[in-house]
């Protein structure tokens, strides 16, 4: 029975299922829970300042575990870690939902993240090696479907079960999604170690530790609490420095948990810029756009939501045409070409006012969604274009923390730059509130330029094993990718 099953379903549509049913609960989970929060005060007789902890501990949990996902992976096995990783974060969401205390709720957020963590990179790396570089452009098709619904259906979903269930059921919805994907990838995932995958680099994930999170912290708490409050401002030096003994530390290192070598190739090296910048501005647009529909247009979650929710219209139906244009048009183009959209929309948001057409901000959103596909797709497709499939483990860690840290950048600068124009007295009339939002914008839009002028470095020759046209997923066996383990590209 288990062969016929397998003989049904090719290797990279059974990676595909569980990859995206894994990644939409843990990209989902961060937004969704956000909806939440102020249900949760209530709940627990807690104030919002102290509600936030069910947010940050799991942020904070996931910076610690993605950077050390890679050696995990390479080491256990990424069938294991990654079947091991969700089961975790799934019985952890069932314990979240009957969590009887905010610190409760608060360690099991903490735990969920320990899981959340290891899903990303290991699950791209499985994703990765199972589809050939010329594949690598649908693979990241896949790849788009959670990390761009997911973030999109989180405010709809949450603002729904809460308003008409309980908030506990933000966390319940995991259970069913994830024991589907923990019994169906049982089955049918294959194991693959690294037999060079080296010791545990402890004082790499003792400063990771150390220093990630911290940093994180300071980037989530500042625009809220203040820069220069003494625990913001303390996290952020602190975490800083950890990070700077973190690089010199790794390149010393014979075996380090951060492969930071992976950074002498030149296509790994711009592609993580461009996506940095890039995730930076889409991230910040998708945080400060729900603020503006509800504290100064007076939205609820749920509106806001669905106003919101075109821009995943955009990207699905754009990512078609990408797709196809990627193997002729090559990544350079269209990353320069999506990131000047974004730019362009981000730039038209500064004309939306009280008055405007709630379908007008929907046209602005799902605008901004066709030009961050066409961005994200030959982004992925290419950042691993040359790197071999015994690094892409190691790979896969550094691109997802990149990702991660990106985020909470472009929240965070989009956040203090609101904060900063907007009056301390509260209330405050929304007609004053609406020129401190169009500057956000004003930021977004530079943000992805500066992405788009990054793009211009990227070479479509490093990428052109993922150009080629793409085989069936039976056909002949592609060429191994380049090994950076000696690489001098600059």
């Amino acid at each position: 029975m288990l062969t016929s099953s397998r003989s049904r379903l090719s290797y990279e549509t059974v990676v595909a299922v569980v990859y995206v049913a894994g990644m939409f609960m843990n990209i989902m989970d961060s937004t969704i829970v956000n909806t939440a929060l102020p249900a949760i005060a209530r709940t627990f007789r807690a104030t919002p300042a102290t509600a936030d902890g069910v947010a940050v501990g799991y942020l904070l949990s996931l910076a610690v575990f993605i950077p050390a996902s890679g050696w995990v992976g390479d080491r256990i096995g990424t069938k294991r870690t990654f079947l091991a990783a969700l089961a975790l974060f799934t019985a952890a969401s069932a314990l979240c939902g009957r969590a009887l205390s905010l610190t409760e709720l608060v360690l099991f957020r903490v735990i969920q993240g320990m899981g959340g963590g290891m899903l990303a990179p290991v699950g791209q790396a499985m994703l990765f090696r199972a589809f050939p570089p010329e594949r690598r452009a649908r693979a990241s098709a896949v790849l788009m479907l959670a990390t761009v619904l997911a973030p999109a259906t989180g405010p709809v979903i949450g603002g729904w079960l809460v308003t008409d269930l309980s908030w506990r059921w933000v966390f319940y919805v995991n259970v069913p999604i994830g024991l589907a994907a923990l019994l169906f990838g049982a089955l049918q995932l294959r194991e693959h170690r690294e037999p060079a995958a080296g010791r545990f680099d402890l004082p790499g994930f003792a400063l990771t530790g150390v220093g990630l999170p911290l940093v994180l912290y300071a980037l989530s708490e500042g625009p809220r609490r203040g820069w220069t409050s003494p625990g913001v401002a303390a996290s952020g030096i602190v975490g800083l420095l950890a990070l700077v003994l973190l690089v010199r530390t790794e390149k010393t290192r014979p075996e380090p948990m951060l492969t930071l070598r992976l950074f002498r190739d030149r296509l790994f090296r711009t592609t993580n810029v461009v996506s940095f910048l890039g995730s930076a501005a889409f991230f910040g647009i998708l945080f400060v756009m729900p603020q503006f529909l509800q504290e100064a247009r007076g939205a609820t979650a749920l509106s806001s939501g669905l106003t919101t929710f075109p821009e995943a219209v955009g990207v699905i139906l754009s990512s078609r045409v990408v797709g196809r244009l990627y193997h002729t048009v090559g990544p350079r183009r269209l990353m320069v070409t999506g990131l000047v959209w974004v730019s362009a929309a981000a730039a038209a948001m500064t004309r939306v006012d009280l008055a405007t057409s709630p379908w007008l901000i929907r046209g602005l959103m799902f605008a901004v969604g066709v030009g961050w596909a066409g961005v994200v797709l030959p982004l992925q497709a290419a950042s691993f274009a040359r790197v071999s499939p015994a690094d892409t483990g190691r790979a896969a860690a550094l691109f997802n923390t990149q990702r991660q840290v990106a985020s909470a950048v472009g929240v965070a600068v989009l956040a203090t730059v609101l904060a900063a124009r907007l009056p301390h007295a509260m209330p405050l009339p929304s007609a004053v509130e609406v020129p401190a939002f169009h500057l956000t914008f004003v930021v977004a839009a530079v943000l992805a330029l500066a992405g788009a002028v990054g793009a211009l470095g990227v070479r479509d020759a490093d990428a052109a094993a993922t150009m080629q046209p793409a085989r069936s997923a039976g056909g002949a066996r592609p060429r191994r990718s380049v090994s950076l383990t000696k690489s001098t590209d600059s």
